[in-house]
């Protein structure tokens, strides 16, 4: 039986981190992030709740309520892990220290500008970090449906929503596909087997450049 999206979309944000990379994933298919990279491939996964050395969720019956992620979910470690307070994980960010995020979103634009924090008119939890996410780390990586609930599109020539930071975003990693940002325009470089070129240039509200190489992600059997 084949992998699910939501799995797929993890396993494939994990090819986007390098070795010795220090990563903060967000809530959601971020979070599973961590169980798609490779234990040969040295990564320090990074949380705000000040965790740094993050291994998979705990198994159930196995969680310890005072080793939780920034979504307080239990999780486990990684050899050499450390801990600190909420400042000092923020510090990290702030200080360009961490190398990729994997965020989720509302909207992103054909220039990278990132929308995922506030919906007017709609009451929000709050932004968590990722304004300070997205603003200092060097590459940000977003996960997400390509439409909406409603069948709108969520990769658009400008957002609607208020920005969370403008032009940060590099790759899109949808359910439909992979998109790379490049030059400001949205380049269609790979697609999950089952989606086709035309259904993404139909449900995205901006020009889409295919990349003549473009590669079908198939569903691991």
């Amino acid at each position: 039986m084949g992998m699910g999206i939501r799995e797929l979309m993890a396993k494939r944000a994990a090819e986007e981190i390098e070795f010795g990379n220090i990563v903060n994933v967000g809530y959601g298919i971020g979070q599973k992030v961590i169980n798609y990279v490779p234990k040969d491939k040295l990564v320090f996964f990074h949380s705000e709740s000040g965790v740094l050395g993050m291994g998979p969720a705990a198994e159930k019956g196995h969680e310890d309520p005072d080793i939780i992620d920034s979504g307080i979910v239990p999780i486990t470690l990684m050899p050499g892990a450390s801990f600190s307070d909420s400042p000092d994980a923020f510090g990290l960010i702030r200080s360009g220290k961490i190398d990729v995020t994997v965020l989720g979103t509302l909207e992103v634009s054909e220039k990278g500008d990132l929308a995922n924090w506030s919906i007017p008119g709609v009451f929000v939890p709050g932004m968590g970090g990722a304004m300070e996410l997205a603003q200092n780390v060097k590459k940000v990586v977003v996960v997400t449906t390509h439409v909406t609930k409603k069948g709108e599109p969520k990769l658009r020539r400008e957002c609607r929503f208020p920005l969370t930071v403008k032009e940060c975003v590099s790759v899109v990693i949808t359910d439909f596909c992979v998109i790379y940002i490049e030059n400001g325009r949205f380049v269609l470089k790979e697609l999950f087997e089952g989606h086709t070129v035309e259904e993404v240039i139909s449900t995205t509200d901006a020009e889409i450049i295919v990349d003549k190489n473009i590669k079908i992600i198939k569903s691991e059997q």
